[in-house]
């Protein structure tokens, strides 16, 4: 097969060419490259499929039906590889939950699926972290915050496994007291807000873990400019620890839950127009480190309610590159190549794999991507409903299998 004269894009560079697969392999890039079949990729981009790292199932809930559902809706939108949070129902806590995923890790027609390991079981103890990370397990998930004690036993264990912790910063007292992010829209819909504390305090402490125990802490759906700012910070002091902000946080602010739109009920919740345009910025500057389409579907009946009864979160991961292409590169914002290098090569380096590059040599794992194409958004429960995107995904190349839309 040769997907001839598209936009070649990966983290490095863009260039028109042919890139010719066989085998699953790439063998030949270049210009004229000849084969029985020839996909005329003119004003197209091939793209490497893109990764994302912090990924939930339909309402938690840990099944092979959700698993499926996931890695077909993630191949639609360029995610070849997803890493599902450690949130789930069962907990991805022992052998038995973790050789479940494992089984789906390569479904037909989809992305592959892969997993971080809970930190604690559900009795709040330590899982067998050793265990679980020498199993497959890509990184070590988790939230706790009020226990010193544990998160300094699972560093001593990262610490041997050389794998990173991914974190997400929330202080459970404030994020159970409110609804929404603290500010002028909650007090105007009357719902309670969540303090900014509730994240940034908690970064800190964890900077600190990281810096003593000499870990990596990538830090999950960060939301707060002054968390990128110690984040930042800590990087030029050698502190190993990582920014991962969700695609939502970057494209909607918290005016998004004007009308009690439960669709933007997520978590971390929405925060202001004046931090969204500096979580911009950050991205600009480099200060944010990957991209997350943070999905998290839920079933009508857990959406169907009253904001404040709702579930947390959206679906967007059918939509991701549509949605990366529409706001971050069309509104030149960022680059293609950034894009890449944000939603695949340091993604797949924070869980310890190598990609991103499109050349010779390697197996194939590209996205063949339109931008020229319409797409609307039709899923209901989407928080960009009926939107109408630039781009769409036409084809994923994963090995030897072709999976066209």
């Amino acid at each position: 097969m040769v997907i001839a004269n598209a936009f070649i894009c990966d983290a490095h560079s863009q260039r028109v060419g042919d890139v010719k697969i066989h085998n699953g392999v790439i063998v030949e890039i270049g210009e004229s490259l000849t084969d029985d079949e020839i996909i005329d990729g003119s004003g197209w981009y091939l793209l490497p499929g893109l990764i994302d790292t912090n990924v939930r199932l339909k309402d938690l809930q840990l099944s092979g039906k959700n698993l499926t559902s996931l890695a077909r809706e993630a191949l639609v939108g360029g995610v070849s590889r997803v890493v599902l949070s450690g949130e789930m129902t069962p907990r991805v806590d022992n052998e038995i939950t973790l050789e479940f995923v494992q089984k789906h890790y390569r479904n037909y027609d989809g992305a592959k699926i892969e997993c971080a390991i809970s930190a604690v079981n559900e009795d709040d103890r330590l899982s067998n972290i050793a265990l679980l990370l020498t199993k497959g397990g890509r990184a070590l998930y988790t939230h706790l915050n009020d226990d010193y004690n544990l998160i300094m036993r699972m560093a001593q264990y990262l610490q041997m496994a050389e794998k990173p912790l991914f974190y997400q910063a929330q202080d459970k007292s404030l994020f159970e007291s409110g609804v929404m992010s603290d500010g002028k829209v909650a007090t105007s819909l009357g719902l309670p807000g969540i303090s900014p504390m509730s994240e940034v305090v908690h970064i800190a402490a964890m900077i600190e873990i990281a810096r003593h125990y000499k870990i990596k802490i990538v830090f999950k759906s960060v939301t707060e400019p002054r968390s990128i700012e110690l984040i930042a910070q800590a990087r030029t002091e050698g502190i190993e620890v990582e920014c991962e902000v969700s695609l939502h946080h970057l494209l909607r602010s918290d005016e998004a839950c004007c009308g009690f739109d439960a669709d933007a009920k997520i978590n971390p919740p929405l925060v202001s127009e004046t931090k969204r345009l500096l979580l911009i910025e950050a991205l600009q500057k480099g200060e944010i480190h990957s991209l997350s389409a943070l999905h998290q579907p839920n079933s009508d009946v857990h959406k169907d309610i009253t904001f404040f009864d709702a579930n947390y979160g959206t679906t967007s991961i059918g939509e991701y590159l549509p949605l990366c292409y529409t706001y971050l590169v069309k509104k030149e914002i960022i680059d293609m190549a950034t894009l890449v290098h944000l939603a695949c090569t340091a993604p797949a380096s924070q869980i310890g794999t190598k990609a991103g590059e499109i050349c010779i040599g390697m197996e194939a794992d590209v996205i063949l991507f339109n931008p020229n194409e319409l797409l609307k958004v039709t899923h209901h429960h989407s928080l960009y409903k009926n939107e109408v995107l630039s781009g769409r995904v036409m084809m994923a190349i994963q090995g030897d299998e072709v999976t066209r839309f």
